[in-house]
């Protein structure tokens, strides 16, 4: 079984800083791909940062140059510094992971549970 499990959400001033972080734990042959999505009250499902099989990271134009995604593949771990925010960022964060869990089942899709960030004086 494989799991996404997200932490380091919570309640910031406009301006602060948050670093989100999501563990894939589990039976794991590869990761392919991770990724961050967001989903604010009454919007669809967005796509914040993520990272490709060929290893460019792809930021949504609302967040670049203030969201920074890394990843650890030795943790199987990704990361998303959040600098700068504002109450726009308000949202349910939503870790993604594209793997193989073994060499027969590849290609699938995981999704967290979500953490939340909550940007408001």
């Amino acid at each position: 079984q494989v799991q996404l499990v997200e932490s380091g959400g919570g309640l910031v001033q406009p301006g602060g800083s948050l670093r989100l972080s999501c563990a894939a734990s589990g039976t794991i042959f590869s990761i392919y791909t991770m990724g961050w999505y967001r989903q604010a009250p009454e919007k669809e499902r967005e796509l914040v940062a993520a990272i490709t099989s060929g290893g460019r990271i792809n930021y949504a134009d609302s967040v670049k140059g203030r969201f920074t995604f890394s990843r650890d593949s030795a943790k199987n771990t990704a990361y998303l510094q959040m600098n700068s925010l504002k109450p726009e960022d308000t949202a349910v964060y939503i870790c993604n992971a594209n793997l193989a869990s073994t060499p027969d089942r590849y290609g699938v899709e995981y999704w967290g549970k979500g953490t939340l960030v909550t940007v408001s004086s």
